[in-house]
This record gives C-alpha cells, structure tokens and sequence, in this order.
C-alpha cells in the first residue's frame, strides 16, 4: 500500500497537524516536569501560581509550545527525568508532600532518593502500612488514580474481633457508603490464621475507603497493611526501605493502566 505524507495528503488544514501536536496542555506540561499530578496541576492554575511568558494564565484549556517560558511560583519549568520509586511505608507518617503542622511526612523516608521533585502516587493514612509509590510522572500517576481504571489494591487487615461470614457477604455484595455505593474485587479469610485476619482486593481508591468498609459493618481495624499496588510488592523492603522500580516494571504499569 502506498505510504502517505502526513503533512501534504488529506483535506485541507490537516497539514497543520504536525506543528499543533508540538504544542500542550498547561496542566500535563506541569504533570510532565514533575511539579504535581495534572489534576493537581489544575488546582495550581485557578489558584494564579502559573505564569507563561510573564503572565498569569488560570485557563484550564491553556496550551504551551516549545518557546514559551512557563513558570510556577516564579521558579522557571522544565522537563525532568523520569523517576520512579517504590517505598514500604512505615506507621507514623503523613502521606503529604508538606505539612503545616510539622508532623512527619513520607517524604522525609525519600528525601536523599533523587534531585528530581517526586511525589506520592495516592495515599496512606498515617497508621496504614505497606506499599506507597512515588514518581515525577503525572501522566501515569493520573491513569493509576482515575476511578474509571484504577490501580489494583491488595491490603492485610486485622481487625478487633472476628469478620462474621454473614459481614462478609455483605461486603462481596457491595456497601452503600456516606459517598456513594462501594464494591471490592474479592474478600477472603486468611488462611491459617484466626478470622480477624482479612484480605482484601480493590480498585477504589476514596479517602480511607477500606477502614469505612469495615467501620460501617461494626468493626474496627487494628492494623492495615498495603501489600500490592498495580502488581508492585513490598518483597525484599524492610518497613522505611525504597527502591527504584525497573524498566520492566514501569512498562508493565503503564500496560496495566
């Protein structure tokens, strides 16, 4: 089959494609040079802290070329290199990137990891365990958080009695929550160990859903402990430990998402 030009074959205008593509979006151009995920990045622009050739831009839509000088809290944007890091978290930390009240947060545990600005990809309660990603890529933060594709979720649970199996069902079968209904992907008993021990998989990724999960039957959970996010384990990290993650495995994510 004969091959075309991109730039010369087709109706009229589309042979301005090649340069439009050059330009984009204000909100992945922050994603993409590690200042936030692009749905914070959105926050950033409403809030005026972004200026492009001098000036303020809050437009949602705003796109960005090659020449354009971008700059957020007066500090010059450019693209950095990707980086990606996998952390066993500990309790006693905020998943934050800062914190007002001077508590302790996990990037203090990340802190010597990389020159590059890293983020934590969603969050652990300060009492939640378990493993916790980190990366300056925005773009594929934002597909592992997006409700509609979610990252995979595996979490230990011990809770303060034992799980009725009539409880149990009940979660199979899905909640109604405070926010809206909720179903998880399985639920089962740990084997060998007392009912109080629960293991649970999910995709849905609101604000300390598996704790409300369990509070709204009754129950009080004593230790949570993430054991995978998107496939990725915490196998061979000591609590506090990190590493950076393969190549394989952020191809392997960036499939899976």
């Amino acid at each position: 089959m004969e091959r075309r030009n991109p730039r010369t074959a087709g109706p009229a205008g589309r042979g301005d494609r090649s340069v439009k593509s050059e330009h984009t979006r204000l909100n992945k151009f922050l994603a993409h040079a590690g200042i936030s995920s692009r749905r914070e990045a959105d926050t950033l622009i409403q809030a005026g802290l972004v200026k492009v050739n001098g000036k303020v831009v809050t437009e949602m839509g705003h796109k960005v070329g090659p020449g354009d000088e971008v700059r957020y809290n007066n500090a010059i944007v450019r693209s950095e290199k990707k980086v990606y890091l996998l952390l066993n978290k500990p309790k006693g930390f905020i998943t934050t990137t800062d914190d007002p009240k001077a508590r302790k947060t996990v990037m203090e545990l990340v802190s010597g990891a990389c020159k590059e600005r890293i983020y934590p990809v969603g969050r652990l309660d300060r009492q939640t365990t378990g493993v916790l990603m980190f990366t300056n890529d925005g773009e594929l933060a934002d597909k592992l958080l997006h409700p509609s594709n979610g990252a995979q979720k595996i979490y230990d649970v011990v809770l303060s009695k034992a799980l009725a199996k009539a409880d149990l069902a009940k979660i199979e079968d899905g909640l109604e929550l405070e926010d809206g209904p909720v179903s998880v992907d399985q639920i089962a008993y740990v084997e060998d160990k007392d009912r109080k021990h629960i293991g649970i998989e999910l995709h849905v990724g609101r604000n300390r859903i598996v704790r409300r999960i369990f509070e709204h039957l009754g129950y009080e959970v004593v230790k949570l402990d993430r054991v995978s996010f998107s496939g990725l384990t915490k196998k061979r990290l000591s609590r506090g430990q990190w590493r950076f993650l393969s190549s394989k495995e952020v191809d392997f994510l960036r499939m899976r998402s």
